[in-house]
């Protein structure tokens, strides 16, 4: 198969983890370990808090509830996949085709989710388990625990590959990240064992955000890290646009190729970039509109998240594309995008090393508040039907990502595992979902919850676009995904 076995002997796997971690300790962990000393401090003193005071289990507001959920939509298939995307399939053409399917998505599907949770005041367990008792059924506990599973699994390898990104952004501090090349600095991350440190800091950072509970830990830290996230990328993007060369980099954007609508590809890929860059997987959006109060806007606050969700990808697109053309080099999707690909541009770029530092302490920001979901859903869980405090959820969560995660840091295993979780459970939990809210808890309780706080009632078009049109589309995202490995 050509890829590397596991060490049998306990003393040779011994060998090989203390070898890793020497390694680390050479190079840039001094710094990380400090870090993580404070953020173990910090978990204990807000738990301490949390235990003496009754914990805020409430947004604020719809500000902060609108910058949670795009921290959650924002993630890795913004940044590394969509500029390719859209340049492989036609540009400006292309576009308009994920415009229209972000809408549709955003107005049927996000909304309904952020209402289901708020209905029911839980997360996905007990919110399937709501509906089918409304309708006398059982069952829905089992069928809410797999969108849970699939939020578990895809925290499981994304925990690992924030872990890349935070040793990527240390390199470009302490400078490790230009004395090698950037095939060897990855894949000497990406072996067995490669990666413990990092991976466990981001789990600690993950999991210091959540300790401080809703207004403190999730709105607080998204409040600080997505408008940061905005600025950094803004000023990365500004900067690009002034390399010589980075005008192909916009032309292969924005330049549209119009028979490209009449691929049907283009429509899938548009379709399933859209659907998973909402984070429409029928479990985190459900567990932050339970954070919701009952006065504000759904459907408005669901199409100001689809935009700005929206306004990042075009953002990472303006930034990554017009930077590698700039330098002539391939513009790849996936993980060679970010770890291979632009450490090259940024060794040849002046000021190369700050701009790589800014770039990737984005990337991280935008991974942490994806796993804040993520975990969240998984804790709140664990404190409802297990009966934990929320650190000991929070500790539970964090034990089971990075004991799983440790086993699939070997890139091809990580490859396999996010294959399986992102082609099969996250679509059919999100078919799960769709299917649940619109034809099990039904179009008129759903509807009920979307009105509060709305100035007018949804009318029969919402009605009959989100219950054929939205779990239509669901059913085609699902089958699409098996039939093309992947659409999102």
């Amino acid at each position: 198969s050509g890829q590397l076995r596991y060490i049998t002997t306990s003393s040779s796997l011994c060998q090989r983890v203390l070898t890793k971690y020497f390694y680390f300790f050479q190079k840039d962990v001094n710094l990380l370990l400090l870090v993580v000393y404070v953020i173990l401090c910090k978990i204990k003193n807000l738990g301490s808090k949390i235990m003496q005071g009754k914990q805020d289990i409430k947004f604020r507001n719809k500000i902060g509830f609108v910058l949670a959920s795009v921290g959650s939509a924002v993630g890795m298939g913004n940044i590394w996949l969509f500029p390719y995307r859209v340049g492989q399939y036609g540009g400006a053409a292309f576009l308009i085709v994920y415009f229209f399917f972000v809408a549709l998505f955003g107005y049927a599907g996000l909304s309904a989710e952020f209402a289901f949770g708020r209905l029911t005041g839980t997360g996905p367990i007990g919110s399937y388990s709501y509906a089918l008792k409304s309708r006398g059924k059982r069952g829905g506990a089992f069928l809410g625990a797999i969108p849970l599973l699939g939020s578990l699994g895809i925290a499981i390898g994304y925990a690992v590959i924030v872990g890349w990104v935070l040793r990527y952004c240390a390199g470009g501090l302490t400078g490790s990240l230009f004395q090698s090349t950037s095939e060897a600095y990855f894949a000497d991350m990406t072996g067995p064992f490669g990666s413990l440190v990092w991976h466990a800091a981001v789990i600690l950072i993950t999991a210091f955000i959540l300790s401080g509970g809703v207004l403190k830990g999730i709105e607080k830290a998204n409040r600080i890290i997505m408008p940061a996230f905005f600025l950094l990328f803004l000023g990365v993007a500004f900067y690009v646009a002034f390399l010589p060369g980075a005008s192909a980099g916009y032309a292969y954007l924005l330049i549209p190729d119009w028979t490209q609508l009449l691929n049907p590809d283009t429509w899938v890929m548009a379709m399933g970039q859209a659907f998973f860059s909402l984070s429409i997987t029928g479990s985190g959006m459900i567990i932050y509109g339970s954070y919701l109060g009952k006065r504000e806007n759904i459907p408005k606050a669901a199409a100001q998240t689809a935009v700005l969700d929206t306004c990042a990808a075009l953002l990472s697109g303006f930034v990554i594309l017009p930077a590698v053309f700039a330098f002539g080099l391939d513009p790849a999707s996936g993980p060679p995008l970010i770890f291979i690909t632009l450490p090259k541009v940024f060794a040849q770029m002046p000021g190369g090393r700050l701009i790589s530092i800014i770039f990737f302490l984005s990337v991280i920001f935008a991974g942490i508040t994806s796993l804040v979901n993520m975990f969240e859903v998984c804790a709140e869980a664990a404190m409802r039907h297990l009966h934990l405090p929320r650190n000991g959820a929070i500790a539970l969560v964090s034990l089971i990502v990075y004991g799983v995660g440790t086993l699939i840091e070997y890139e091809p295993r990580l490859g396999s595992w996010m294959d399986f979780i992102t082609i099969y459970i996250v679509p059919f939990g999100a078919l799960l979902c769709a299917i649940i809210i619109y034809w099990v808890l039904g179009t008129d309780v759903i509807c009920s919850e979307l009105n509060l706080g709305r100035p007018k009632p949804l009318g029969k078009f919402f009605r009959i676009t989100a219950k054929y049109v939205y779990v239509g589309l669901a059913v085609l995202v699902f089958i699409c995904s098996i039939l093309y490995k992947g659409i999102g």
